[in-house]
């Protein structure tokens, strides 16, 4: 893969004939001149602004000319020779000679701009004649930022909790649905339409870990809707691995999938919007696997975005989907990048950082911060103005060290609108706000989402709405003060039993691996309150991974569970496996990390655990590869392959519906 020089470039407004050029701006750049000194500009015309190519506020209104205006002005109306007009027309169009692409370029100065074939002093001087004349002035750009993360293909509004904003201090009254595209592309729109110079962002994990609708097919009908809101640019995260490195670049660059190829009958274009993945290196090539930036220029102002995600996604990551890749210090790549953006006459900096921490507060504060997001915006550089985060689902809006730092939940319930002003002879941002907008379902649905939708509900309704069993009430994923919950004692009961060939004594299951609750009162096919569809089960486990049966000593099984604690860039992090109804052990939180559990208290089948005993354990690929930092369950022998993970939850389900949820017992917090 070959792109073209480190970062991207687009100007995101095209030629501008005359008439428009006159209205973009009203107040005038000032600047005291230098004196003349031996600059060939100054030979040229000792009056011409401050007669240096960094003489950067003078010379901005002749810049703003050479880098927006149409070959008819240059020509006509400034009345530069034709071949100075096309050679300033054919710099900016960049190698591909086309205007409005990556790799499109402009003037940071005059030296540039003199350095052009044929323009020489008498160029100059009509440039500067015609801005003055036509009162062309250089001021402040108004930017508008539409940004969202962990998007994660909810193409249908999210059910449950994951459905929700809370509002007020009471979450069972103070909530608001949210999310759904149809409803996220009319908000989208409706911000857009208050700035004509809008962008709309993403922090990561737009695809990856998707309901059934979109899974379905590869994630392509998320990638589809996308397109369709407008989405300009996006860093990749964690979830953007899940398939390999190769399946990212196919969501960018189009073509169906190499199995299945094009499961809706037609080619798939790919991404209209930019990745970005300033830190994720190609070993073999020691490049960057997409971009690492992209900037965007209004008016002749620009505004540089860095993409990348966290640089522990190897961690949270089936192994096979990061090999190959390395995945660097995210503030030591910003900073690096820093100068290479500098030196393109960038001063305005935005991250796309798929990276989050923790707040208490509602979804407009910052309340009660924590986590590694915070620790790496105060290492960035004080040139970074901007940084939209993900990854851990929280709903912020912050200022850290100078820097407004937002995060917009995730599914699409929130869309943060960030209002930037950026003075065109600076390129500084000399005013910054946000604002997290929820995406409320009480406006139109926007009709080209609908027809989406619409379009892959006929291929995926057969698989989606067929009816897999009933449940009593929900079931949920969220824990008990142990770490443990109904929804992941039913998931790890329902590996057990479908490994009981394999010779299974016990199966643990990620937490972070339920993505879901099943809902009682969710409808998504028309079926009963309490019957639950496939779609609805693939939701809850939308990874497609398979189980593993492998051999672990009693001490490993130890060392295993011992394994759910450890220390992170975010201090203590726990990680609680969802055991099933063979397994039970105490753990205390007062205890030194490596020694929480009790072993005498830790039992197989109500017997127990013998250290020198070989148990058969089952988990899902990704824990047997050392998911989520169980690097002992690499050592695990015998390895069995067996079922999907969502098949051996439908045949359990199945088996014992209506199923009804017995209390967490089964781990013990002192």
């Amino acid at each position: 893969m070959e792109w073209v020089g480190v970062g991207t470039t687009t100007a995101v407004n095209r030629p501008l004939p005359l008439a428009a050029l006159l209205t973009l701006f009203a107040p005038a750049c000032a600047a005291e001149p230098e004196p003349a000194g031996d600059d060939p500009l100054d030979e040229a015309d000792a009056s011409f602004g401050s007669g240096k190519a960094d003489g950067v506020a003078a010379s901005c209104p002749v810049l703003k000319l050479a880098n927006s205006a149409d070959f008819a002005t240059l020509d006509d109306d400034v009345a530069l020779n034709k071949q100075a007009a096309q050679g300033i027309i054919d710099w900016r169009e960049g190698p591909d000679g086309t205007l409005g692409t990556a790799d499109d370029r402009w003037f940071a100065d005059l030296a540039q701009l003199d350095a052009i074939k044929h323009i020489g002093p008498k160029a100059l001087q009509r440039l500067q004649a015609y801005v003055t004349d036509e009162g062309i002035v250089c001021g402040e750009v108004a930017v508008q930022l539409l940004a969202f993360n962990d998007f994660h293909g909810n193409l249908r509004p999210p059910s449950g909790s994951s459905g929700r904003i809370q509002t007020g201090p009471n979450p069972t009254t103070d909530r608001v649905d949210a999310g759904g595209v149809e409803f996220m592309a009319t908000h989208v729109q409706a911000l857009a339409a208050t700035n004509p110079n809008t962008l709309v962002v993403a922090a990561g994990d737009v695809v990856g870990a998707t309901p059934l609708l979109s899974a379905l097919f590869h994630d392509e009908p998320t990638i589809e809707s996308m397109n369709l809101l407008g989405l300009d640019i996006a860093s990749v995260g964690n979830h953007e691995f899940d398939e390999g490195p190769e399946e990212l670049l196919r969501m960018q660059l189009g073509g169906c999938h190499p199995v299945d190829g094009c499961r809706d009958g037609d080619d798939f274009a790919g991404a209209a919007f930019s990745y970005l993945a300033a830190n994720v290196i190609d070993t073999d090539s020691g490049e960057p696997l997409l971009p690492p930036y992209e900037i965007r220029r209004f008016g002749n102002a620009s505004v540089a975005f860095i993409g990348m995600t966290l640089e522990g996604t190897p961690l949270v990551t089936t192994p096979s989907g990061v090999a190959g890749l390395q995945f660097l210090d995210e503030a030591e790549t910003v900073n690096a990048l820093v100068p290479e953006l500098r030196a393109q006459g960038v001063e305005a900096i935005v991250v796309l950082l798929h990276e989050g921490g923790f707040t208490t507060g509602l979804f407009n504060e910052c309340v009660g911060i924590s986590g590694p997001l915070f620790d790496v915006v105060q290492n960035f550089d004080d040139a970074v103005d901007v940084v939209v985060a993900g990854h851990t689902n929280a709903a912020h809006v912050c200022e850290i060290d100078g820097k407004i730092v937002t995060s917009a939940a995730s599914f699409g319930r929130l869309v943060t609108d960030i209002d930037l002003v950026v003075d065109e002879a600076s390129g500084e941002i000399v005013h910054k706000s946000a604002n997290n907008v929820i995406v409320t379902r009480d406006v139109a649905q926007d009709p080209g989402q609908t027809a989406l939708i619409g379009r892959y509900d006929a291929f995926a309704a057969p698989f989606a709405n067929r009816i897999v069993g009933s449940i009593t009430a929900s079931i949920v994923r969220a824990a008990n003060l142990a770490g443990e919950s109904a929804l992941g004692d039913m998931i790890a009961d329902a590996q057990l039993a479908a490994s009981a060939a394999a010779g299974a004594e016990l199966a643990l299951m990620n937490p972070g691996g339920i993505r879901t609750d099943l809902v009682f009162e969710q409808v998504s096919g028309g079926e009963g309150l309490g019957q639950v569809t496939y779609g609805e089960l693939f939701a809850v486990q939308p990874f497609s991974n398979n189980l593993v049966t492998l051999s672990l000593t009693g001490a490993q099984l130890e060392a295993v569970l011992e394994q759910q604690w450890r220390v992170s860039g975010m201090g203590e992090l726990a990680v609680i496996l969802q055991p099933s109804a063979t397994l039970a052990y105490r753990w205390d939180p007062t205890r030194p990390l490596g020694d929480r559990i009790d072993p005498a208290s830790i039992t197989v089948a109500g017997v127990a655990l013998d250290p020198a005993r070989s148990y058969r354990v089952t988990v899902n690929s990704f824990l047997a590869d050392g998911g989520d930092g169980f690097s002992v369950l690499r050592e695990g022998t015998e390895r069995t392959g067996g079922a999907l993970d969502v098949d051996a939850l439908e045949a359990h389900l199945a088996a014992l519906s209506p199923y009804a949820a017995a209390a967490a017992t089964r781990i013990t917090r002192l």
